[in-house]
């Protein structure tokens, strides 16, 4: 019985007879733009998976083979490009994160801990503050702004606190902003802007932490304590400043070496801002956004020409996007066996919990079927997935199965069992293997034991069932970096060194085929991206060295040296933006809504913080940045 992961080798086996070189029957009409050689070329094409040689013509590849051949193609004026050495393989496809928010986590201070950051220390959070106190950005919109810190890697082993940050200023509010995004910490002037006092009672669903007195706020705010907090200090953005973040969140991207990207859960803002570039040609890389379908049925952005499987201007609308759970290291995944420790306040059977009841998950699924639709449903805990696996099987009775590409978001904690029924189903599951680094050590010793945690993110045992699946960052969660995805799902090394679950560990070619061709049939793309192909886009990523080449403990250490769009160089490594400057971005015309370029943008009437009373957080971090960044209130004076 053929699989979607064999149909798909079958479907990138068109090459020459002795799979030499690869060429249209006009190629040799042709004349090439480009031709690269002089290092390792990575096609991820079972049939020709090296090369020696690469032709470009039009943003466009032409023929690769052998550097004999390709050079036929050359003329007077076709550049070469000596790799020197280097590996060239096609650009990262984004199997989930949220672009848009990575444009907030790019004009922030850098709080992150090693191997991402300096955030270590108190101290040393304190000096990269004061730095970005100096910037243009921070005197733009009169705050400090950071994010990344996390109190498990700091030395001191805690958050800091108003008077930590008080040391760096009084004057301005500052908002400091935790890796998981369910918490932060403002100083002083920060907490009295968000009118956070010793009076404040907690908000539903968040807790204000006190100092000693059990009164005063400590600055540390938890949940929805937080995200409503940083509301009120967030600076209102007009429609020119989403924009620029739009664009701050590819350009953070592109230096990890993704060509194509993924908003995740797309607000209206967001996708406003992402018309507005492409209209004006300002795009910087492909985006395919998939709208909130949580607090509607029907996104209006369904209606529009926006959504297709094509591009306009790099920029698509490709489905919907459910949330089911919240996150397992927040301990809000909803899980079918209990946490091994629970939360603060939760008894020994606390399971996490769900976004949404059986029967709303099943609407809105066959909703979305009905429509012919592409849904994205992040579920982190099996009990979610299962809610997932009941709605897609009653929505495949009622509607087939055709070939609509439904995807699993996370499932972190999928069970054989459950796999076996994304095998029959059609369901994808993009897997967060790079949790295995960043929480790994979190999940077996706080949220799942050994035995589950062991298990999280099950790519091999994906692969054994001819399940194609995709590997993601889920950024702004961590920083969108394929090359640590990469070292993590092969080796599956925690923070501290274990290894979590050996058996789940995947070679470097199939690592490197979820970031790719498989990623390209995640978003019905493999037949113009994600291998190097004739006829295919010239999307390159070219990294320091051959990943096949260096001991897989080393993987960590490639680094992306060079960005390629339609066979034009958009990075160079050496060539970093100034961290806290705005782009500068031509006047954008107002848009088929009728918005105007400086209008102040309406919060959106559908979100989870437009809420009475607050519901439970969805977990995600993505979603809750992006709703802080759409609804932040403050009006704001440049210092």
């Amino acid at each position: 019985m053929s699989t979607p992961l064999s149909r798909l080798s079958l479907s990138l086996g068109l090459v020459s007879l002795l799979g030499i070189v690869t060429t249209s029957p006009q190629t040799w009409a042709q004349t090439a733009d480009t031709i690269y050689s002089g290092g390792t070329i990575l096609t991820m094409n079972d049939a020709l998976p090296r090369a020696e040689a690469i032709a470009v013509k039009s943003g466009t590849i032409i023929a690769v083979g052998s550097k004999a051949d390709i050079d036929k193609l050359r003329t007077a004026s076709t550049a070469s490009i000596d790799l020197a050495g280097k590996a060239l393989l096609p650009g990262f496809i984004d199997g989930h994160g949220h672009v848009f928010t990575t444009g907030l986590q790019a004009a922030s201070a850098n709080l992150l801990p090693a191997p991402d950051g300096e955030g270590n220390s108190i101290a040393k959070i304190q000096d990269l503050l004061r730095a970005y106190a100096a910037t243009d950005l921070s005197k733009k919109f009169n705050m400090i702004l950071g994010f990344g810190y996390d109190d498990a890697q700091i030395a001191e082993k805690r958050h800091p606190t108003r008077q930590d940050l008080d040391a760096v200023a009084k004057d301005i509010p500052i908002l400091i902003i935790h890796q998981s995004c369910h918490l932060g910490s403002m100083n002083s002037k920060a907490l009295e802007l968000a009118g956070i006092t010793a009076d404040s009672k907690d908000p539903q669903g968040g807790v204000i932490r006190r100092e000693a007195d059990g009164k005063t706020p400590s600055g540390v705010l938890e949940e929805t304590a937080f995200m409503l907090g940083a509301m009120k200090i967030f600076p209102r953005l007009n429609a020119e400043q989403f924009a620029q973040l739009a664009v701050m969140g590819q350009e953070m991207y592109i230096r990890h070496g993704y060509t194509t990207a993924q908003e995740g859960r797309a607000s209206g803002p967001a996708h406003t801002s992402f018309v507005r570039l492409a209209e004006a040609g300002q795009m910087k890389i492909d985006v395919v956004s998939y709208m909130d379908m949580v607090f509607t049925d029907e996104p209006p952005e369904m209606k529009t020409p926006w959504h297709s499987r094509s591009y306009t201007n790099r920029y698509r609308v490709g489905g919907v996007k459910l949330n089911l759970d919240g996150s397992i290291q927040g301990k809000t995944g909803y899980l079918s066996q209990p946490y091994k420790v629970p939360p603060p306040g939760a008894g020994t059977n606390y399971r996490g919990y769900e976004t949404l009841p059986d029967k709303v998950i099943a609407a809105k699924v066959e909703k979305a079927y009905a429509n012919g639709w592409q849904v994205l449903a992040h579920c982190n805990g099996d009990a979610a997935i299962d809610q997932y696996i009941s709605a897609v099987r009653d929505a495949v009775a009622k509607h087939g199965i055709a070939d609509r590409r439904s995807v699993a978001i996370h499932a972190q904690t999928a069970r054989l069992d459950q796999l076996d029924s994304m095998k029959e189903l059609g369901i994808i599951p993009s897997l967060f293997g790079m949790h295995c680094f960043y929480w790994g050590d979190w999940h077996r010793d706080e949220t799942l034991g050994a035995a589950r945690a062991e298990r999280i993110s099950p790519a091999n045992s994906a692969l054994r069932r001819g399940i194609i699946f995709t590997q993601h960052h889920d950024s702004p969660v961590a920083q969108p970096s394929a090359i640590r995805i990469l070292s993590s799902v092969v080796t599956r090394r925690t923070r501290s060194g274990d290894i979590l679950g050996a058996d789940e560990r995947i070679g470097v070619n199939e690592a490197l085929k979820s970031l790719t061709i498989w990623g390209a049939y995640q978003h019905f793309e493999e037949k113009t991206k994600g291998s190097l192909e004739v006829g295919k886009v010239a999307d390159f990523a070219v990294l320091s060295a051959d990943p096949f080449a260096v001991d897989i403990e080393k993987l960590s250490d490639l680094t992306v040296v060079e960005t390629i769009k339609d066979g034009v160089s958009i990075y160079k490594a050496g060539k970093q933006p100034k961290v806290g400057a705005l782009p500068q971005l031509p006047a954008l015309a107002a848009n088929s809504t009728g918005e105007q370029p400086d209008s102040a943008l309406t919060p959106p009437a559908r979100g989870i913080y437009a809420f009475t009373p607050a519901p439970h957080p969805c977990g995600c971090a993505g979603c809750t940045l992006g709703h802080i960044v759409a609804l932040g209130s403050r009006d704001i004076a440049a210092r």
